[in-house]
């Protein structure tokens, strides 16, 4: 099925902004984990991971409206190195997609790409809920302070203890 080329763009764009995010949050990920933060690295990862399912569908939808998905293009990764900044640096990257996504709905519903549209309208919800998220840790952090709001965010695992075998 052709589809129309303003709408496979706004569908490359949001793309490319699912790829950058994938990789974004997955670093910020890494980070948190590798700083001990074990809960709020599942979290971001799990983020990560709603991107990627974000990503399926654009790509499915380009692909059906005989477009070429466009891998190969991201936007800026930001690294935050304080767990404020890196909120701030995902806020950021939602916010843009926002927008983007809000221009697309517009462009999409006037061609009549109904089906589009939809998609962008439920990435735009999860988007929203995300920003939400990323603005309540925030308030929290400026509240607490980040020492106080990291120890809430801390999981203590249990030492792998070593097998040496039955002494009886």
């Amino acid at each position: 099925m052709q589809g129309d080329p303003e709408v496979i763009e706004f569908l490359n764009e949001q793309l490319t902004a699912e790829l950058t995010a994938i990789n974004q949050y997955f670093l910020h990920s890494k980070l948190q984990d590798h700083k001990g933060w074990t809960r709020l690295a599942k979290y971001t990862r799990d983020e990560s991971f709603d991107e990627m399912r974000h990503a399926e569908l654009l790509t499915d939808r380009i692909l059906l409206l005989d477009g070429l998905p466009n891998y190969q293009r991201l936007f800026h990764v930001r690294v935050g190195q304080t767990v404020t900044e890196m909120f701030e640096a995902d806020r950021q990257v939602e916010i843009e997609a926002i927008d983007r996504l809000r221009r697309g709905i517009q462009v999409m519903r006037a061609k009549n790409d109904i089906t589009s549209a939809n998609i962008f309208e439920a990435i735009l919800a999860d988007e929203e809920l995300h920003v939400d998220y990323l603005e309540t840790q925030l308030d929290l952090i400026e509240k607490l302070g980040e020492p106080l709001y990291l120890s809430t965010v801390i999981e203590q695992s249990q030492p792998d203890t070593p097998n040496l075998g039955s002494t009886h």
